[in-house]
């Protein structure tokens, strides 16, 4: 579904990203995991074409991303952020259809695509009409996704979605999460830095070392077949952290 050959993007000469190559294949869920600016963020930015990449080339579904195709990519790709990124003077439901709404799909359409979502992320009716302000962390984040959602998109990219979430709902969330992401069957790329969260929700992990990848696999591969000291200090650094807490 998404391919990345020899990609690299520099940020005031230094390399957010390091000539990565990397095949994102279709239906499933690709946790890209890693410390802070490693250059995950950055790799989901390049995918969606909000940032182009000073050499290599990206494909998405086959053809190259470029100027002339990048607008259509994102109407078939939904992006959730760590804060959801709700627009403050909307309520929920108008966050939710805003692109449907430009886009010119007919009422009774929006209506109805936004009743089948309220179901499958669980979110309460009566809340649809409120601002974000009056709305859980959760709840936003639930709102985040059903707007990601919309459009019935091919792919789905979440950049840290739980991550400012206490750890209760954020349980909650993920078990919602692996729930919708196994019944919709879409193209997921997640990026996080907790391990358990990329194992619980992911197939397929890409562990990043300033912006190059440093190792991929399941959670599994990576922690019992280490390619190099950085991968054992990471994973030693996550279980150290699992045990403090």
């Amino acid at each position: 579904m998404i391919s990345l050959a020899h990609v690299t993007k520099t940020f005031a000469g230094a390399a957010a990203v390091r000539d990565v190559s990397l095949d994102i294949r279709g239906a499933r869920t690709t946790a890209l995991i890693g410390p802070s600016g490693c250059g995950k963020s950055t790799t989901l930015r390049l995918i969606l074409g909000l940032t182009t990449p000073d050499s290599g080339e990206i494909r998405f579904d086959g053809a190259p991303l470029d100027e002339s195709n990048v607008r259509d990519v994102r109407r078939r790709t939904g992006y959730v952020i760590q804060d959801g990124g709700l627009f403050p003077h909307l309520t929920a439901r108008r966050n939710i259809t805003l692109m449907a709404r430009l886009l010119g799909t007919p009422a009774d359409a929006i209506s109805s695509r936004l009743a089948e979502l309220t179901a499958l992320t669980k979110f309460p009716a009566d809340a649809l009409d409120r601002y974000p302000v009056e709305l859980s962390g959760g709840q936003r984040q639930r709102v985040a996704l059903m707007r990601a959602l919309m459009l019935d998109p091919d792919v789905l990219l979440l950049d840290e979605p739980l991550g400012a979430l206490d750890p209760m709902i954020r349980a909650d969330l993920q078990s919602d999460l692996r729930d919708i992401f196994r019944s919709l069957g879409k193209t997921v790329v997640l990026v996080t830095h907790d391990l358990d969260e990329a194992e619980y929700l992911a197939d397929h992990a890409v562990l990043f070392d300033h912006g190059a990848i440093a190792q991929q696999g399941t959670i599994a591969d990576l922690a019992e077949r280490p390619a190099g000291e950085f991968v054992r200090r990471f994973f030693s650094a996550q279980h150290r952290r699992t045990g403090d807490a």
